[in-house]
């Protein structure tokens, strides 16, 4: 009778410090382990990090770091760090943060303007995903890429399509790179390409007056017309005569894409460059921006008129006047130089 006491004692106690442990276990992973207040809070894991720095970085998120880490060792995560862009929902229990960092790397939108120099692009990409915009201008620079891809310096703009594009954050910059070729390629689909071919442009020539289209005009309707001016003196051999084409090879001459340039001068149009348009005939070597799709298509698709000559509407801001001669185009002018003037912009 005693011994059967004794047996049931133990097995009491050990019933007792199995669920115990059975407790803890389940406590370890399932109960909620988040500090913080918001409904969610990111967390963004570089490509190469280690245990101990993600733990840096989750530590101030977590309730308790010790039975993440049990858990975390337990699941065999430790060795396998994911990096990428992770979201922790409030009241998450080790189980799920863990199998969330494992699995739910979520994308990121990366979106982009229109871009003078890839310096500028790789900066406001650099500011979306995890590669850094040294290792982004070197993979746009690319020499070996360019050429393979049909690619020069100085028409190496076109690639860049603005737009909304997904990535996941932990992109690296080739990856990146690699992609917006991919996108240049199915944004020439063949109802595109033949519209080109129509126009007897090739696709870079396209891109580079639209990126005219795009500097003269902020409004997405005025485009096509706009478009069809340039395509109208192109047909008469008549120079573009394309204030932006200056403001751009002056900014390129002085090596600083932040000067402002309201006015160009006459002094301006003697510029030696062939973006010089008020010198040099045809279409520049490359674009001067990266335009919109909608300045694109407006080459694409521009409107039919008898338009050769355009100014700065003073009446209607943001638009343009449109003249079919000279002489219309002079008095349109007259008004526009009164109206700067008026406003003392010099430069």
């Amino acid at each position: 009778m005693y011994i059967k006491k004794i047996l049931l004692t133990i097995v009491l106690l050990g019933l007792i410090a199995g669920g115990a442990f059975a407790y803890l276990i389940y406590n370890a992973l399932f109960s909620p382990n988040t500090a913080f207040n918001n409904e969610e809070a990111y967390i963004y894991i570089t490509t190469g990090s280690s245990y101990d720095d993600l733990k840096s970085l989750i530590t101030p998120l977590l309730s308790d770091i010790e039975t993440f880490e049990a858990v975390a060792k337990q699941k065999k995560y430790i060795d396998y760090i994911k990096p990428g862009k992770y979201i922790l929902k409030k009241g998450m229990n080790n189980n799920e943060i863990i199998n969330t960092l494992r699995s739910n790397n979520i994308p990121v939108n990366v979106s982009f303007n229109n871009q003078e120099t890839f310096e500028k692009l790789a900066g406001r990409v650099a500011g979306q995903i995890e590669a850094d915009s040294i290792s982004l201008l070197k993979s746009f620079t690319d020499s070996q890429f360019l050429q393979e891809n049909g690619f020069t310096a100085e028409t190496s703009l076109s690639l860049f399509i603005p737009n909304s594009y997904e990535f996941f954050w932990n992109t690296s910059a080739t990856d990146f790179r690699d992609r917006m070729l991919k996108e240049y390629l199915r944004f020439w689909n063949k109802e595109r390409l033949r519209k080109a071919e129509a126009l007897n442009l090739s696709q870079i020539q396209v891109i580079s007056l639209a990126s005219i289209v795009q500097k003269e005009t902020a409004k997405v309707s005025e485009r096509p017309r706009v478009a069809g001016l340039y395509l109208n003196r192109l047909k008469k051999n008549m120079l573009l005569q394309a204030d932006p084409t200056v403001i751009y090879a002056l900014k390129r001459e002085l090596g600083n894409f932040d000067t402002i340039i309201k006015r160009v001068l006459y002094k301006d149009l003697e510029l030696n460059s062939p973006y010089n348009t008020y010198k040099y005939a045809g279409i520049p070597p490359g674009p001067i921006t990266m335009p919109d799709i909608s300045s694109i298509d407006a080459v694409l698709n521009p409107e039919k008129h008898d338009y050769y000559y355009m100014v700065a509407d003073v009446e209607d801001f943001g638009y343009h006047k449109f003249a079919k001669d000279l002489s219309q185009h002079n008095r349109n002018k007259t008004q526009y130089i009164r109206w700067i003037n008026e406003q003392n912009i010099n430069r």
